[in-house]
């Protein structure tokens, strides 16, 4: 009786382990599956994928939808990526330091109308100024059209939840006493911002940092919107570029006979598709290891915190 009393929790206990595994494959199989269809499908040629749909393994490998894009325009894709990567550095780095510079003073308790400026953070997350004001203000108040600038600054560059999870960190992780021992050895509040509290945040940091990095990668909008030279076009604006391209020749090719007839069934508009989402999300899955870390630990400290 005593020995069931002992080792029935420790049963349960494993039970419970194990639905959890369970629960986890199952997650990671929906976030992996759709991407390795995506794959597979870019991997596969055109007329087969067209008869016979999509497959986890091509049944007739080819590459020719990679080849038809990075023919007809690899160097617009590789000055595509030079645009997004220095959009993505300098727009995280720039909204992460805001960030921290906007939540560390609302994590201070004795800041004057700290609940009104809260308030006024909290707002932006449920009404916004539209469309049509943001557009007329961005290009005819600041003249932002038509530079670097016009895929940084709007909508992106600060996010209001972003700044309220940071101030959230900063209230329920960092002790108020380290603070007070830094002030007493001299230091400034901008000194104990960014020799104390940000380094004691590099979890919090990292994790903002890459979901606002993923934020400026895969905006298109930006672009859509305030961008009408291509030269500053992000590789998601020359993707969906082709996409277009290759949607209206493959309409205009299918109401026609003869060889545009021919043109429609030589272009791999579903392959491309499917090429295009992996171009896009190769410089994810190699940034993504590097991130890691930070995600893992900061989900821990949320974890032991909550």
């Amino acid at each position: 009786m005593t020995e069931t009393m002992i080792y029935k929790p420790h049963h349960k206990f494993k039970l419970s382990i194990f639905i959890m595994h369970l629960a986890l494959i199952f997650l990671c199989a929906l976030c992996v599956i759709p991407f390795l269809l995506i794959v597979s499908s870019s991997l596969t040629e055109e007329h087969t994928l067209v008869m016979n749909g999509y497959s986890f393994w091509p049944e007739k490998w080819s590459t020719y939808a990679y080849t038809y894009i990075l023919s007809g325009g690899g160097s617009k894709i590789m000055h595509g990526y030079i645009v997004s990567i220095i959009v993505t550095v300098v727009g995280t780095a720039a909204s992460i330091a805001m960030t921290l510079l906007f939540a560390y003073p609302l994590s201070r308790r004795d800041l004057p109308g700290r609940n009104i400026i809260a308030f006024f953070v909290f707002f932006t997350m449920l009404f916004r100024g539209g469309l049509v004001p943001s557009y007329m203000m961005w290009t005819q108040m600041f003249h932002i059209k038509n530079t670097y600038a016009a895929l940084i600054v709007p909508f992106l560059l600060m996010n209001a939840f972003y700044i309220i999870m940071m101030r959230t960190y900063f209230t329920t992780t960092i002790p108020n006493e380290l603070l007070e021992a830094a002030r007493i050895d001299g230091g400034t509040e901008m000194t104990i911002l960014w020799k104390v509290v940000t380094p004691l945040s590099k979890p919090m940091v990292a994790t903002l940092g890459f979901m606002t990095a993923l934020g400026y990668w895969n905006d298109w909008m930006n672009g859509l919107y305030f961008v009408t030279d291509t030269t500053y076009y992000s590789i998601q604006n020359i993707l969906n570029r082709m996409l277009l391209d290759i949607q209206f020749l493959s309409s205009a090719a299918a109401a026609e006979m003869g060889n545009a007839g021919d043109l429609a069934a030589s272009i791999p508009s579903t392959g491309v598709r499917m090429s295009v989402a992996v171009i896009g999300l190769i410089p994810i899955l190699i940034a993504y290891p590097f991130f890691q870390k930070y995600l893992v630990k900061g989900i821990m400290i949320g974890g032991v915190k909550g």
